[in-house]
């Protein structure tokens, strides 16, 4: 999956006129002042980054003047959080609180459908909203057949006891976030918090959604780098390798860095993986050999010789690996063949200078 951006996200909210704070992204602290100028309020000034709980990482400052939005920007942006750089900050107006709710679009797997989720309360994990306030939260599943008009969603809402006007406009905003999860090819979409505001509105203060990585090159617009799951931004390497897979769907190859900036002797191993399971398994082994595990990487599914050697050669590339372990489950003739063209065309070409152990 490909995470957006809170103020990516919104954007995708607004194109479906789900109400979202007057704002606007900016990356320097001068711009954060004149966005602060124009708004001619208080304002949030809240650093772009896919970390959960920003607010206690400093990631969230409120500021009552321009001056004040700058200064809080500049305390925001350049910091680095995990793994990110913090390059962009999102300043928006301060809303006034009166409600808060939940709402979310998420794919179950087991129903094979779209799952929406409705909270009467907002503001914290739907996870723990479940666990403390279990009768303050309703969901459905969705026949994508029929979509998700305003009437199943407010009798979703009504199952926690709101009703009246409230009930139409919140019946109206999740309908229109469903649109926004199916036309943006989301495998989850949600709204945390949903604010009430004293003057009657429903804004969306807060949002987070994920975009199927199968589904990115429909979506050129949202400008997803790497259409991969990542909580920091993505290395070079990583870079390279997706640009590999973005456009081969012969077979598959993803690939993940997990350590960096080791030397020679640290018992860092290069991964190669071929299929989930068998992978995971062989992972472990290494860990409890007291190795560590420079990277993940999965090449199945038939894949052509092609990507295994970039793969291979991407592996070597990292640095001074300790070892080169290769284990799958390559069922298919012509994909152990493949393989094992890949892997002997890249270890020749580098050359492969340390122990390797290869199972194909």
């Amino acid at each position: 999956m490909a995470r957006l951006h809170e103020h990516q996200g919104k954007s995708l909210l607004a194109g479906e006129k789900i109400g979202i704070p007057r704002g606007e992204a900016v990356r320097t602290p001068s711009e954060a002042k004149k966005i602060a100028e124009e708004l001619g309020c208080e304002v949030v000034v809240k650093g772009q980054a896919w970390v959960t709980g920003r607010a206690s990482l400093g990631l969230i400052k409120f500021a009552d003047s321009p001056e004040t939005a700058a200064d809080a920007a500049s305390s925001i942006l350049g910091k680095e959080v995990g793994g990110f750089e913090i390059d962009t900050v999102l300043v928006e107006e301060k809303l006034n609180v009166k409600q808060e709710f939940y709402a979310g679009v998420i794919i179950d797997d087991i129903a094979q459908a779209p799952r929406i989720i409705f909270s009467a309360k907002g503001g914290s994990g739907v996870e723990q909203i479940a666990s403390e306030h279990p009768d303050a939260l309703a969901q459905t599943i969705v026949n994508i057949q029929t979509g998700f008009p305003d009437y199943y969603a407010r009798d979703l809402v009504r199952q926690v006891g709101i009703h009246g006007k409230l009930q139409l406009a919140l019946g109206l905003l999740l309908s229109r976030l469903y649109l926004v999860a199916r036309n943006s090819d989301a495998r989850a979409a949600e709204i945390n918090p949903i604010v009430l505001t004293e003057d009657g509105k429903l804004i969306a203060a807060d949002c987070r959604i994920t975009v199927d990585d199968y589904a990115v090159f429909r979506h050129p617009r949202l400008e997803i780098e790497v259409a991969r799951e990542f909580d920091r931004p993505p290395t070079e390497l990583e870079r390279i390798a997706w640009d590999v897979e973005k456009g081969d769907y012969r077979g598959t190859f993803y690939f993940i860095q997990m350590e960096q900036d080791f030397k020679r002797g640290d018992k860092v191993i290069g991964f190669h993986g071929a299929g989930g399971g068998g992978s995971m398994m062989s992972m472990d082994a290494i860990l409890n050999k007291g190795y560590k595990i420079a990277n993940f990487v999965d090449t199945s599914g038939n894949p052509p010789a092609s990507k295994v050697y970039r793969a291979a050669r991407i592996i070597l590339a990292q640095g001074p690996i300790d070892g080169y372990f290769a284990s799958g489950s390559g069922v298919a003739s012509q994909e152990q063949f493949h393989s094992a063209r890949g892997l002997a065309k890249a270890f020749l070409e580098v050359p492969l200078n340390v122990p390797a152990v290869i199972r194909l």
